[in-house]
């Protein structure tokens, strides 16, 4: 049965070429996706920048530690803690002590990622000066990059500033002291204790860290290493009005005595590589591999997945063409075992060349994807590919496997032809549904609607996680699709009954046609369902959460305007107390801040946390509340949701504060879940360290709203009405999550485009006669090439209306775990990407039929229904 195999792929080819693209590209997507998880996990170490050349780096306390049965769980504090005065004191006497201070700046012409620091923090990294000077008084700075000169004014929004110096990082090796050649200035202010900068607070919520602009080149030359921040150096005593607080220090010591001196107060003595967790964001690099490989996982996932389905209907509607040929072996003595045998060897050599080629194509591939990641900004900017061998094994065996799988279903149904389907002429399809089909569809089907109802009845919220509503929709669409022979025959009817009304045969032939031959609408319709069902529900799924938490965002605001910093350091107490003095204003004043809360015994819980007082909040805000009362909010109580282990009012909670203070708390009230961002509230007090970022105002009767308004933009800081609030605060789908969905999308819909291609070249080659019949009787050229375009419109539409029912069904279970969760939201349906998925299929499955029916009906009508097989 191999001769015969090695025969039928060469005469058949064309049957096989649309397997064998599939395969290849999805062997080639897996080959590039294992190159990148390897490459990622041989990442080097990050080095030191902003302290390269800094002998000690002192970090004040940032992290939190609980015991737990377990292990010790940690979590990053949201505020760090600073190095206590009387160990700063201590510092002293070993050597030189400079306090780092960071914190973001908005120039009107700069880039959008500033840095202020204190000049004194220069020499560390270590800077040096290429041109003019250092800053000497308040107005004066220095500015690393080429986007200001010397001399030049800049406006900011901590005032106006005379640029009088650029300066380049220099070269440094890892533990050397600022070297000769730099600019090392005068220490001042080495006694601010304080908070620091690697934080400054975000006006949407808890303090985020700041994030320096991508590593690009510096212009001055070759020498010059990598340019890792935009930043702008003041004298060191304007560096600390403008940032009390300083959470990390450089100490000019022996790393030892150093040691010996903050022995026992959890402070941190970072040295060699360890000074780069002194830098701003020092974990940006594993989080964007983590984001890659989370990225490229879910591509991976969907091509296999895909590829499946492809190779699966592929080799099963060749199958179903080739009856009478496996009837033919049958009569002749052929066993089922050997149709059987020869089906699988037909596959094993696809899968075999495909396999090899997509390797190849991985190869090739894999650098071009790494560069356009890092330029994305999606890949740390060293990712470069490595040299590995095991992804291509990975890749190889698993392409082979999926044709293996893709043909087990079609090789039993060969097995299964009877020496009498050697003599059928009938086209139409009598057994498209077999017992097999049916069950495993009916069971997936099942098993969709029964997850789908637990998963809303005992955990709702499960539901909005992007990994839940990614991985939901593969179970629906292969239910769908297994299913899809008993939907096509109505479907087609209902869809084509219009066009049957129209004058003339065409409308009719249109609808019998694709109703006579289910198992080829069936397997055209299949790739369309595929790409518009992920089409509908990926973007889907975002677009409705996005919409749900504007709704939340929406009906929690009560407040007439919500005012919030020109900058991100927040107002500090004289500005709030000029928005309290404005008239006709009833102002609350809210910060963010976080708070930590131990689960189960084991499970160390940060949730995001919004300090406010009680009388205030209640005029400005409308909490979801589910149980209690705002007003009854005090130092010794907290606002928590629903979520919380803990959320009876009255109870009491034992919580760590945002600076990893322990404190017990009575619950006031409880908030409902929601999309999982309604967070907690607490007062002022049990926010150390955390400085208020948003002013919500609420009129006083018969204020005024454009004389308010006025005067607190006098006040200070951006004034927007509940609308420009609402609209500036909606949610956008983040960049890793769009680029994650524009490549499912893109893998989804060419292979859509490889199977449609395939299967209508396929279809349209096998109705060659009945096409030359058509013409016998009277149609035209062209009244037949418009019959195939009909047919092939008419079964894009039955898979695109079959795909949106998947989609909406999906997007039906999201909806109604929003509700469960108390949100009120609309269904967002992308019709803009669905528009565009199902054009592109219709005009792959025109122009894939039309061209092999005009090659075939360039030759006389009579000669082509003379053909035999």
């Amino acid at each position: 049965m191999l001769s015969v195999a090695l025969r039928t792929l060469r005469t058949r080819w064309v049957t096989f070429v649309g397997s064998f693209v599939a395969l290849s590209l999805g062997v080639a997507l897996l080959a590039v996706m294992g190159l990148a998880l390897a490459s990622s996990l041989d990442a080097p170490e990050r080095q030191p920048e902003r302290f390269a050349a800094a002998p000690v780096v002192v970090r004040g306390q940032d992290t939190l530690s609980v015991p737990t049965p377990i292990g010790d769980r940690t979590q990053k504090l949201v505020h760090p803690r600073a190095v206590p005065e009387a160990t700063v004191g201590r510092l002293h006497e070993l050597g030189t002590v400079v306090a780092d201070r960071s914190f973001a700046v908005r120039a009107a012409r700069g880039p959008g990622d500033l840095v202020g620091h204190p000049w004194s923090t220069a020499a560390f990294a270590p800077y040096a000066i290429d041109a003019g000077r250092a800053p000497r008084a308040a107005d004066e700075v220095v500015v690393t990059g080429d986007w200001a000169r010397p001399g030049q004014r800049v406006e900011t929004d901590r005032g106006t500033v005379t640029v009088v110096g650029t300066a380049t990082p220099r070269p440094s090796g890892p533990d050397t002291p600022a070297r000769s050649g730099t600019v090392t200035p005068r220490n001042s202010g080495t006694d601010s204790a304080a908070r620091s900068g690697p934080s400054t607070p975000h006006p949407s919520g808890l303090d985020t860290p700041h994030t320096s602009g991508p590593d690009t080149p510096h212009p001055s030359g070759p020498t010059t290493p990598h340019t890792f921040e935009n930043a702008l150096f003041y004298t060191d005593a304007r560096a600390a009005e403008l940032s009390p607080r300083s959470t990390q220090l450089v100490v000019e010591a022996d790393a030892a005595d150093v040691r010996a001196a903050v022995q026992g107060q959890g402070l941190q003595v970072l040295t060699g590589t360890d000074r780069r967790l002194a830098d701003a964001d020092p974990d940006r690099d594993s989080e964007a591999l983590t984001a890659m490989n989370a990225l490229f996982g879910t591509a991976g996932g969907v091509t296999a997945f895909v590829s499946v389905f492809v190779v699966a209907s592929t080799f099963a509607f060749a199958v179903a063409q080739r009856r009478r040929e496996f009837g033919l072996l049958r009569t002749a003595g052929a066993t089922p075992g050997q149709v059987r045998r020869m089906v699988f060897a037909e596959a094993l050599m696809v899968g075999v060349t495909a396999s090899a080629a997509g390797c190849a194509l991985g190869a090739y591939g894999a650098p071009k994807l790494a560069a356009w990641m890092v330029d994305g900004g999606l890949a740390p900017a060293w990712f470069t590919i490595g040299d590995f061998t095991w992804p291509y094994h990975v890749a190889f065996w698993t392409g082979l496997l999926v044709a293996l799988l893709g043909v087990i279903a079609a090789s039993w149904r060969a097995g299964r032809t009877g020496p009498t389907q050697a003599l059928r002429e009938a086209s139409v399809d009598t057994e498209a549904m077999t017992w097999g089909r049916s069950l495993f569809g009916a069971g997936l089907l099942l098993t969709a609607t029964v997850t789908l109802g637990l998963a809303l009845f005992s955990d709702p919220g499960e539901l909005l996680h992007r990994k839940t509503y990614v991985s939901r929709p593969m179970l629906l669409i292969t239910a769908i699709a297994l299913l899809a022979p008993v939907l096509v025959g109505p479907l087609t009817r209902l869809i084509a009954w219009l066009p049957a009304q129209l004058p003339g045969a065409g409308g009719m032939l249109v609808r019998e046609n694709a109703a006579a031959g289910i198992r080829r609408t069936a397997a055209v319709a299949a790739p369309v369902l595929v790409t518009v069902a992920l089409a509908g529900s990926l973007p889907g799924a975002t677009a409705t959460l996005n919409e749900a938490k504007a709704t939340e965002t929406r009906e929690q605001t009560v407040a007439s305007f919500v005012v919030t910093p020109a900058g991100d350091a927040g107002f500090d107490a004289a500005t709030v107390k000029r928005f309290e003095a404005v008239e006709g204003a009833e102002v609350s004043a809210t910060s963010s801040s976080a708070v930590y809360v131990l689960e189960d015994g084991v499970a160390l819980v940060r949730s995001v946390a919004r300090a406010a007082d009680a009388g205030p909040l209640a005029r400005t805000v409308r909490l979801p509340l589910a149980a209690g009362k705002v007003s009854d909010l005090d130092d010794d109580s907290i606002i928590v949701n629903e979520e919380w282990e803990k959320h009876t009012v009255g109870q009491r909670v034992d919580v760590w504060l945002g600076d990893g203070t322990k404190k017990s708390l009575r619950i006031a009230a409880v908030m409902t879940t929601g999309t999982g961002n309604n967070g907690v509230y607490v007062t002022p007090a049990n926010a150390p360290g955390a400085t208020v970022d948003r002013v919500d105002v609420a009129l006083a009767e018969g204020a005024d709203p454009a004389t308010v308004a006025a005067a607190l933009t006098r006040a200070g800081g951006h004034v927007f009405t509940k609308d420009q609030w609402v609209q500036a605060s909606y949610p956008e789908t983040n960049r890793t999550t769009r680029y994650g969905f524009i490549l499912v999308l893109g893998i989804a819909l060419l292979y859509t485009g490889i199977s449609l291609a395939n299967t209508m070249v396929m279809a349209t080659s096998d109705r060659v006669r009945e096409l030359a019949v058509l013409r016998l009787a009277g149609a035209t050229r062209w009244q037949v090439l418009a019959m195939v375009a009909g047919e092939a419109l008419m079964v894009v539409a039955v898979g695109g209306v079959l795909g949106l029912l998947v989609a909406a069904l999906n997007l039906a279970g999201l909806w109604s775990a929003l509700g469960l969760l108390s949100v009120r939201s609309p269904v967002r349906l992308p019709w803009a990407e669905l528009g565009a998925t199902v054009g592109s299929c219709a005009v792959l499955a025109v122009v894939c039929s039309l061209a092999p029916a005009a090659l075939a009906m360039r030759r006389r009508a009579v000669e082509l229904a003379g053909i035999h097989e």
